[in-house]
């Protein structure tokens, strides 16, 4: 009775997987585009920022994050190279968490690692699994995506 139960709910939760990875997928870019679009607004303050926690190359660090958050967000927006795309932005939470966040803690209300962590999760989630159907990943690389 019970496997039957189970097999009856995973196969109808199952339809919602593709409009799961989209909304997950807008969520996580709309996550990224205050802070790309902070970054771009004064790059010079990020790099001043980036030299004072002791970044390597700082000016070079604060154009490749805000390029890689506001390239992340048109990307996954899109659906496009969704899977490419979340590596190098799963580089940039661990560097965020790494030299930011984690001294302050788990909790996202003392700007903890909890939000970073979560946005890493789910790009593991992306580079997994792709965009699903309703992407341009799709359209172009049909179910290999």
């Amino acid at each position: 009775m019970f496997h039957r139960f189970y097999t009856f709910a995973r196969d109808l939760l199952s339809h919602g997987q593709d409009a799961a990875l989209l909304f997950a997928r807008l969520a996580v870019a709309y996550g990224f585009y205050e802070p790309a679009m902070q970054k771009w607004s004064d790059i010079h303050a990020v790099s001043v920022w980036f030299e004072s926690m002791g970044y390597p190359l700082p000016t070079l660090n604060a154009y490749m994050a805000a390029s890689t958050e506001i390239t992340g967000v048109v990307l996954l927006t899109l659906g496009l190279f969704t899977r490419l795309i979340s590596i190098p932005l799963m580089v940039v939470m661990v560097v965020a968490i790494l030299t930011v966040h984690l001294p302050n803690g788990f909790g996202a209300g003392n700007n903890g690692f909890e939000i970073p962590l979560y946005y890493m999760l789910f790009l593991a989630i992306f580079a997994s699994f792709g965009a699903g159907k309703f992407s341009l990943d799709h359209l172009l690389f049909g179910d290999e995506q």
